[in-house]
């Protein structure tokens, strides 16, 4: 009997979640078609140079999906479904510190951090955890009330459970319990048609949005389904020419002249949502809810610690000069920024140590007998070796901060007075039961394994840096 692997059931999946969501969200059919024209349309004007950060048929796949769960066991039995396709837990995003409004959410994402795995499907999920501890958001009674609640469903059926721990254990499922773990993985993303007990829901509705799209019903469902374009710019011309509202901005860095970095995301705004609302006299009638919405990313190249730390410092600068100039556009400030302070070429970024890339052979390299020279910048400048920027996989709280306000019908509450409950990846890597993964790390070693590849090659002493 055949067997499917774990990259095979993390495309698998990734694919079905997108058909069924198309089905919930039929705006995200059209933002996915609109995406592929983009990319099509890129690929034909630039050639090899729009395939410089993955292939078109990796990006034309990609998609990373959003989730958000209450009670970290919850997230223990998320990340064994994920365990299942190969997934792990990568990244510590703390939301409630991101968000003007109240977000009382921290989050990680699953993924695949082999780069051949990432190659072959990125499929990715940002999974966010309430935090109903925190006493910014819930009072002693209504935290008292959510966690009962929490703790009174269940999310992903025992059946789905111990299938995930067999694909996870054995690196695989056979064909048969492969598609019966499909059915089942996707069945518990979908929307539930159960009524939602209203009293309820805008009991937390009036903390925040996000919370009572998390506690206010009995089930989870995937919030947003995000494919990648190569021009998000266009995308996003290309949305709103056809009537589709999209939020004011594009999150993260700005377009401009030198070479993307990060990652850049934006959506069209959640759309009301029929659902069925039970009332406090038991009744069921027809409501709405508006929290599912349709995002898109654009991807660019990760920064190191250092790189990472001028992002921070340059979004500090274009605050400031947002808030001293409120009639300028903020997307002019911003690129207005980048170009005096952001290196210009992915060479400048390699140089000072401010990007990540791999490094490999040239074809062409020099064959007359020279002795290649021993740093870095040497063997690339003098045609050694080529530098390959490394994909960022991974998200910006403040970005998704934005989207997620930027998508809320209102501010919720919050109390500054309070202290909040202090969680780090630590505390996090406690909750899951398992370590949560620093990308910068994952970056890195994929860097550093393809520099000791070189030195191999070319026979050096010590490894170029």
């Amino acid at each position: 009997m055949s067997a499917t692997g774990q990259w095979q059931l993390r495309a698998a999946f990734a694919e079905r979640l997108s058909h069924m969501y198309g089905r919930e969200v039929p705006a995200y059919t059209t933002l996915v078609d609109v995406s592929r024209e983009v990319n099509v349309d890129v690929l034909r004007a630039r050639g090899a140079d729009a395939e410089r950060l993955g292939s078109i048929g990796r990006v034309t796949a990609e998609r990373h999906g959003a989730i958000r769960v209450g009670t970290p066991r919850e997230l223990q039995q998320v990340a064994r479904v994920f365990g299942a396709l190969g997934m792990h837990p990568v990244g510590f995003y703390d939301l409630r510190e991101a968000a003007a409004s109240a977000v009382p959410v921290v989050s990680t994402a699953f993924r695949p951090v082999d780069g051949e795995e990432l190659a072959r499907n990125p499929f990715r999920v940002f999974t966010s955890l309430l935090t109903p501890a925190d006493p910014r958001f819930f009072d002693a009674d209504l935290r008292t009330r959510l966690e009962s609640f929490l703790a009174g469903r269940e999310l992903f059926p025992p059946e789905l459970l111990a299938l995930a721990d067999r694909a996870a254990a054995e690196g695989e499922l056979p064909e048969g319990e492969a598609e019966h773990f499909l059915q089942l993985a996707v069945r518990a993303f979908e929307l539930s048609p159960e009524p939602v007990d209203r009293a309820w829901y805008e009991t937390l509705e009036r903390i925040s949005a996000v919370a009572a799209d998390i506690g206010g019903v009995r089930s989870t469902h995937i919030n947003h389904l995000t494919p990648r374009v190569l021009d998000i710019d266009e995308l996003y011309r290309r949305m709103t020419d056809r009537g589709i509202e999209m939020i004011d901005t594009i999150q993260g860095p700005p377009a401009w002249k030198g070479p993307d970095v990060l990652l850049r995301q934006t959506s069209f705004r959640a759309l009301a949502e029929r659902r069925a609302m039970r009332t406090p006299d038991g009744a069921v009638v027809s409501g709405a809810l508006r929290v599912r919405f349709g995002e898109v990313e654009a991807r660019g190249i990760a920064l190191t610690r250092e790189g990472r730390a001028l992002y921070d410092e340059l979004l500090g600068h274009v605050d400031e000069q947002a808030s001293q100039h409120p009639s300028k556009a903020r997307s002019d400030i911003a690129r207005a920024v980048w170009e005096r302070h952001m290196p210009g070429s992915e060479q400048e970024l390699a140089a000072e140590g401010l990007a990540f890339f791999t490094y490999r052979l040239a074809d062409d390299r020099p064959r007359d007998g020279r002795k290649p020279p021993t740093s870095l910048s040497e063997l690339v400048d003098h045609g050694w070796v080529h530098a390959e920027p490394i994909v960022y996989e991974d998200f910006l709280p403040r970005s998704a901060a934005g989207i997620f306000q930027s998508n809320l019908s209102g501010e919720g509450t919050r109390d500054n007075d309070q202290q909040g409950t202090a969680h780090d990846a630590a505390w996090l890597s406690g909750a899951l039961g398992r370590d949560v993964l620093d990308p910068f790390d994952l970056y890195e070693q994929q860097q550093n394994r393809s520099l000791a590849q070189v030195a191999r090659a070319l026979d050096l002493t010590d490894t170029p840096h």
